[in-house]
């Protein structure tokens, strides 16, 4: 399955290579051209001698990590967080610890030992650490320096009725998406970008706009799922199981809302299960792409995904091919003029 093989490989921002090879691996079947950009992102252009608007497709390719910062006497190393990444969820999770991954384990003093402050307090980077097992420092740089990354080393998993569990899917569920649209044929040009860096700012993707130049660009992505216990239903973003995520507004992007009411249109036509993304918080690519040349009408399409950005994150696979769908008619739709950007 590909969104598993996206799921395990191992891609934080800026060291996105796994993900990348796994894409252009991909991609070459389906598009005209495929090709790396300078900042690695992937892109793949299918169509572009065709008549209609230029559509630009992105997911981002990197997930949120840690880089190691120092190797300490004992051998344990001191980390800190590449991304949006809560230290509340990281002690005793297992890692993945640079090119030859290295398993290690997030250790912190042993609750035995903590002071009573530290126990009714979530720790702190600084009081965090990772153990690969090395006797002392001098083992531990035979296998490990400085600067080297580490993800979390989750298994993906099927899980419950329809769901998956993973690390990573946010974006891995987005890149698998792209792969799964970019088969079908389409009579206007398309472009589907595999973005870096969108973790720590959105960086990829704006080099991307400015290259492709698009008229119309659709973000995929996953999104924040808080239908747990305990979240009122307002604060909550999105509900699992109810359909692909269409976003009003969030940090970064007012959406266009001509874009956004033609894909709820196009939802209803088909009979596709949606749902409006309910909080303003957060953000992704479309920060950059709407605001690239002079200006790009763009709209967000996003799997709902519980847990993100911690070890573990869970989707469905209902919702999953519900956007897979919703994506595939917005381009037939855009094919026929049904939107053109106006």
């Amino acid at each position: 399955m590909l969104l598993r093989e996206l799921s395990e490989a191992a891609g934080a921002s800026g060291a996105e290579a796994e993900v990348r090879d796994i894409v252009r691996a991909a991609a070459k079947p389906w598009c005209d051209r495929v090709y790396t950009d300078i900042l690695g992102s992937v892109i793949c252009e299918k169509g572009l001698s065709l008549a209609g608007p230029r559509v630009l497709v992105t997911a981002h390719m990197d997930e949120v990590a840690f880089m190691v910062v120092a190797v300490e006497q004992d051998g344990l190393l001191r980390f800190r967080p590449v991304g949006g990444v809560d230290h509340r969820v990281v002690v005793a999770k297992q890692v993945l610890v640079g090119p030859r991954k290295i398993i290690g384990v997030i250790g912190a003093k042993a609750i035995h030992l903590q002071g009573k402050d530290e126990r009714t307090r979530p720790l702190e980077w600084e009081e965090l650490f990772i153990d690969i097992g090395a006797r002392d420092g001098v083992e531990a740089r035979l296998h490990v320096q400085p600067g080297d990354i580490a993800v979390f080393a989750t298994a993906f998993e099927a899980f419950g009725e329809r769901l998956v569990k993973g690390k990573a899917l946010d974006n891995r569920a987005g890149c698998a998406l792209l792969l799964d649209v970019m088969q079908e044929a389409f009579a206007l040009p398309v472009v589907f970008a595999f973005t870096v860096q969108e973790e720590i700012g959105r960086r990829g993707a704006g080099p991307v706009a400015h290259r492709v130049r698009p008229d119309l660009a659709i973000v995929v992505e996953a999104t924040v799922c808080a239908d747990v216990g305990g979240t009122p239903a307002h604060e909550q973003g999105t509900v699992l199981g109810k359909g692909p995520a269409i976003s009003v507004m969030d940090r970064s992007t007012v959406y266009h809302s001509g874009f956004r009411d033609y894909l709820i249109r196009v939802a209803s036509d088909e009979g596709i299960p949606w749902q409006r993304r309910r909080i303003a918080g957060g953000g992704n690519d479309a920060g950059t792409i709407h605001l690239s040349g002079a200006g790009v009408p763009t709209a967000a399409v996003s799997v709902p995904a519980r847990y993100i950005h911690a070890p573990s994150q869970l989707v469905s696979l209902d919702d999953y091919e519900h956007a897979r769908r919703l994506l595939v008619a917005a381009l037939r739709g855009i094919e026929r003029g049904g939107f053109t950007g106006a």
